[in-house]
Parts: structure tokens; sequence; C-alpha cells
């Protein structure tokens, strides 16, 4: 056989343009939804690569259009349906509009847009991009008078103060975060092998407050240390790079480094997350459809972002 069979037809998907065939919702100010697929192709890239991201958040709608029909069969990451009876769906908002020369627009564009989503009480779920695009979403969460704990899941701290003379840029997202006044815990969890910051920018993060769990903690203690550190009833932005998790999971990413996270280690966070306080925000960021191989990462964040979906839907009832 020298195609691959159609298991979107095996399935009975149908042709849909939305993440996993949801309502598509074109009108920020009138969402009403449990949490909200919007896809930020660009923020604030470096030069040297430009927005080598930008398909990212087309490619998760592809990964996961064979289930279009199966949205409402038994989901055993979550114990049942993706949306149970009595909850709220989640709703896809499409891209955002972006430019390539106009950064601070891009910023403007998606801090706008997630203020919008959050004041209306669904929780925004940001599809990047690169790592620049987190700062703009955390940025706005300000806009709520709430305090936030930050979980990073990523292979690489952040903390650059600034990078090839750019100070938004995806080296420096934790750097910006801990300069917002309502953020007031971060925890970072995943780092591992040689990362681009200096000792310098580790040493400054943990002057600061910020907690850390190594890749090599979390396969040896588990996620368990993490979850204690989040305080009971936080209010939670989870910001997770791709390539936190395994190569072998998640190749479609440009940062790649053995010993990552599994699957289910990630899923154990978010599901932790929401069970010690609420979350209220995250992204998905480092997607590069490019890299990928037999389209292995784009199944992974596919499915990981539709059982986030049903997590944050379960936490609202």
């Amino acid at each position: 056989m020298s195609q691959k069979p159609d298991l979107a037809a095996l399935f009975g998907a149908s042709d849909a343009s939305t993440f996993l065939g949801l309502d598509a919702c074109d009108d920020l100010t009138a969402i009403d939804a449990s949490s909200a697929f919007i896809g930020a192709p660009c923020a604030t890239p470096y030069g040297s690569v430009g927005a080598y991201a930008q398909n990212g958040p087309a490619s998760l709608r592809r990964a996961i259009a064979a289930l279009t029909a199966n949205i409402d069969r038994h989901n055993f990451d979550l114990g049942g349906p993706t949306f149970p009876e009595g909850v709220k769906r989640a709703v896809d908002c499409g891209d955002l509009p972006w430019s390539d020369s106009d950064f601070a627009a891009n910023r403007a564009t998606i801090r706008d847009a997630i203020a919008t989503i959050a004041g209306r009480g669904t929780v925004p779920i940001l599809i990047g991009g690169d790592d620049s695009v987190p700062i703009p979403m955390i940025e706005a969460m300000g806009e709520t008078g709430k305090s936030y704990t930050i979980l990073q899941i990523d292979a690489h701290i952040d903390w650059r103060d600034s990078h090839m003379g750019e100070r938004f840029g995806l080296s420096s997202t934790m750097r910006r975060a801990s300069e917002m006044a309502h953020i007031d815990r971060i925890l970072q969890v995943g780092a591992r092998g040689i990362g681009s910051g200096h000792s310098s920018d580790f040493e400054d993060a943990l002057a600061w407050g910020a907690r850390f769990f190594t890749g090599p903690d979390v396969h040896r203690d588990g996620i368990a240390p993490v979850l204690d550190a989040i305080e009971p009833g936080a209010e939670v932005i989870l910001c997770i790079d791709i390539d936190a998790m395994d190569p072998s999971i998640a190749p479609n990413t440009i940062g790649r480094a053995p010993g990552g996270l599994s699957y289910y280690q990630v899923l154990d966070l978010i599901q932790g997350a929401a069970a010690r306080g609420r979350i209220a925000a995250m992204d998905f960021v480092e997607i590069m459809p490019e890299a990928d191989i037999d389209e292995i990462g784009g199944l992974t964040v596919s499915r990981l972002v539709a059982a986030a979906m049903g997590v944050i839907a379960r936490q609202a009832v």
C-alpha cells in the first residue's frame, strides 16, 4: 500500500476549518465559552530567524481534524467526553492578524484580544507562534485586577534581559513577566541541557523568587513537588513551550533537547494546576510544523490542547 489510509474518513470526520470542529467565534466581545483557541502566529521575532513558528496554529487544526466527528466520544485522558453534559464547550477564535515589521502592533493585538476574552470570563488558550507570544498575554491578565502564579513548562528559563537588542523576544518571557505587578509567583518546570541563558540569568531568577523544577528533578521526583508549590486557590497562568517535552513525542519545534517531559507528565501538570487552583489563561508556543516528523508532534500537542480544554471546562462547573 503506497498511501496512508484516510483515518478521518474512517472516523467519520467532516471538513472543518476550526480546531476539533468547534464553533467559530469571530466576535470576541460576545464570546460565551469555557475556553477559546486563538492563534498568534507572531509577536516579537528576532531578526536572525523571523517568524519561524507562524504556521503553528494552523498545524494543530490540521493535526486533530480527523477527530471532528469524535468530540462527544469518551476521552480516556479525562475520564469522559471532552465536554461532558452541563459544561460550556470551547470555541475557536481564529488567528490574530500580524505584521512582520511592526512588533509593537503585534503585541498590542495579542494583549487586546486576551484582555477581551478574559474579561468575558472565558479562559484564553493562546497558540503560537514563538515564545515571545506569551508576554502580551501575561500583561493582558493584569487588567482583571487579580494576582497570578505562572506555571511555565519549558526546556529554557527565558530570563535574558535582552537578546540581539530586543527586550520582548522569546528569551525574555519570564524576565518581562517578573516585572509585572500582578505576577506574584513563578514556577518553572522542565529546564534541561544547555540553554540560551547565562548563569547570571538563573541567579537573577532565583533572587526574584522563581522556583525551578528541572527536567531531571521531574524524572526523579515526579510532579508532586511542583503542584505542592502552587498555593491552594491560586489563579494560574500556564505557559507551555512544547520543547519542554521530549523530542521523541514533540519534534515539531526548533529547540529540541533529549530528556524532556512525557505527554502524561505535562497533562498531569495541567490537571493538577486546575485541581490545586484555577487555570486562568494558557499558551502553547514554539510549534514549528516544518520540523515535525510524520506529524507526531502535531498529534501530541493537539491532543494536549484538546485535553486542556476539557480540564478547563470542568473547572468552571
